[in-house]
């Protein structure tokens, strides 16, 4: 495998992991609310649920790039504007919620396209080397 073609491959796994451990950190917020400790480790259960949905996409994007970079893309664009009207009701500030958009939904966004890219490239790869033999 070419090196642009292996960048390629593990830059988007390695970004959504990036992108998956950063959203599980708000999970954490579910602690130090006086609650019995078994409801707050229930509480930080239920925030965990995006992040292993996300994990469970990503496990599938590893074996079918196009679907999981397609599932990535409309996880980003549908999110986008749900992630700016609630950050944009709370600070009032369209610049402030621009930059919380694109660091919650980007990153998604762009493991998608980076998914597709990786696809097509390996499959243009495959075909110039079954031309070859």
């Amino acid at each position: 495998m070419k090196k642009s073609i292996k960048i390629i491959h593990w830059t988007p796994r390695f970004l959504c992991i990036l992108a998956i451990l950063f959203i599980s950190i708000f999970s954490l917020d579910a602690f130090g609310h006086g609650k019995p400790f078994w409801n707050q480790i229930g509480d930080f259960l239920m925030h965990l649920i995006p992040s292993f949905i996300l994990a469970g996409i990503l496990l599938l994007a590893w074996k079918k790039e196009i679907i999981g970079g397609v599932i990535f893309i409309l996880i980003g664009a549908i999110a986008t504007p749900w992630v700016y009207s609630h950050n944009f009701a709370m600070n009032q500030s369209v610049g402030q919620t621009i930059g919380i958009v694109m660091t919650l939904t980007a990153p998604f966004v762009l493991v998608g396209v980076l998914f597709i890219i990786g696809h097509y490239m390996k499959k243009k790869e495959q075909k110039t080397k079954g031309s070859i033999t």
